[in-house]
Parts: structure tokens; C-alpha cells; sequence
């Protein structure tokens, strides 16, 4: 038995970066990269992701000035509602529609198109982030989002996220999946939407970066 009066050492501190909320020595504030985009980006965040190492969210809201993020399963209608219709904008959201929907009752979403005379700087992507399960379970239990219009990707290649399990090549990351939607509603606009690219080439290196820690830590 250790005796009670002698000082054992204790571990040292992580210190912790005031932006993106990560430990400094796994910083990703160096692959921030800010983009003006007239859409705006509305993040619920999955309280599980929010610890998550390999998350991207907290990389897209820092590279999306006048974004938002926030974390929760269950929203408050009220607030919800709020949010959605805030300044006037028209929200949609990022999620495919799927044969499930009828079966688990959802509400139909109204089609996309209903948005293209639109411009952008008034429309909000609303973005799930979490594992399929998990926003899909989002979904079910706060109704006012089954009834927006979806923006389901298309002509997409692989996913660049090599540090995270995906059951299907062409599940995206948060950051990868939302940066193509705004380049598919962007095109809906006659814009090419090609400045999201760089903010996709800042997550190439980002990946790089979580590889190399994930090298070190097995030789360890």
C-alpha cells in the first residue's frame, strides 16, 4: 500500500488552444482557411463528436466566418425554429433522402428545386454532424427538420477521410460533404463554387497531420 503523505507526481496539463479547442500539440488552427461564402453554414454537432479527434466540423465553422455551430440530439423547438428561419433566410438541409424515410415516418421533404430561384445570400445549409446512425437519429427526433429541403450530393468521388472508418467510399467527412454542397448550390447559381477547393486541399493536410500523429503514436 502507498503511503498516504508522499506526493506522487501528477500528470502535466495538455495545454489547450483557445480556438479550435484542441490540445496544442494537435492544432488545427495552421489548416484553417477562411472562405466567404454568401450560404450560410448552420453545424448540430453530436455531443459524441465534440471530444472526437478526428472530427472536421470544428475545422469547417473556423473556415466559415458567420457560421454557427452548435451541439445537441434533441433541439428546443422554439430555438429550432428560430434558427432555421432567422434573417429571413430559407433553410436546407444537408441528407439524403432514403427508402427509410416512408418507413421510420419522416416527413417528405419538399424537392430541392424549390429553392433555385433563390439567391444564395439567402439560403442556410443546415449540416448534421455525427455518424449515420447518429444523425440519422437526429433527424427522427426533431421534426422541424424533416420538413426542409435536402441537398443530396451528387457526381462525387471517394472520401479523402482515410483516418476514420466509413462503411461506403463515398461517405464523406462533415467538412468534405459540406463543402460540396455548396459547390452543387452554387452551381444551381451559375457560380463554380471553386473556391471551396482550398479549404478541401487544407484537409488533405490535415489528414496528413492526423496520419503522422497516428504514425508516432505506434511506435511508441
Amino acid at each position: 500500500m502507498q503511503n498516504p503523505d508522499i506526493d506522487l507526481p501528477r500528470p502535466a496539463k495538455r495545454h489547450i488552444c483557445e480556438q479550435c479547442l484542441r490540445p496544442q500539440t494537435v492544432c488545427i488552427c495552421p489548416w484553417v482557411t477562411p472562405i466567404a461564402s454568401e450560404i450560410e453554414v448552420v453545424v448540430l454537432q453530436h455531443p459524441l463528436e465534440v471530444q472526437h479527434a478526428k472530427g472536421s466540423a470544428r475545422l469547417l465553422h473556423l473556415s466559415l466566418p458567420g457560421s454557427q455551430m452548435h451541439v445537441g440530439e434533441v433541439f428546443d423547438e422554439t430555438w429550432l425554429e428560430a434558427c432555421l428561419h432567422a434573417d429571413g433566410r430559407r433553410s436546407i438541409l444537408l441528407y439524403p433522402d432514403t427508402p427509410q424515410d416512408a418507413l421510420l415516418g419522416l416527413l417528405s421533404a419538399p424537392p430541392l428545386e424549390c429553392v433555385a430561384a433563390d439567391r444564395p445570400g439567402s439560403l442556410r445549409l443546415i449540416v448534421l454532424d455525427g455518424t449515420w446512425r447518429k444523425s440519422r437519429k437526429m433527424l427522427y427526433l426533431n421534426r422541424l427538420l424533416q420538413g426542409l429541403p435536402r441537398v443530396s450530393l451528387r457526381d462525387i468521388g471517394a472520401s479523402h477521410y482515410r483516418i476514420r472508418k466509413a462503411h461506403k467510399p463515398d461517405q464523406l467527412s462533415t467538412l468534405e460533404a459540406t463543402c460540396y454542397a455548396l459547390m452543387q448550390l452554387d452551381r444551381m447559381h451559375e457560380n463554380s463554387g471553386e473556391k471551396y477547393q482550398a479549404l478541401l486541399s487544407a484537409f488533405d493536410r490535415f489528414i496528413a497531420q492526423q496520419e503522422a500523429i497516428q504514425a508516432a503514436h505506434r511506435k511508441i
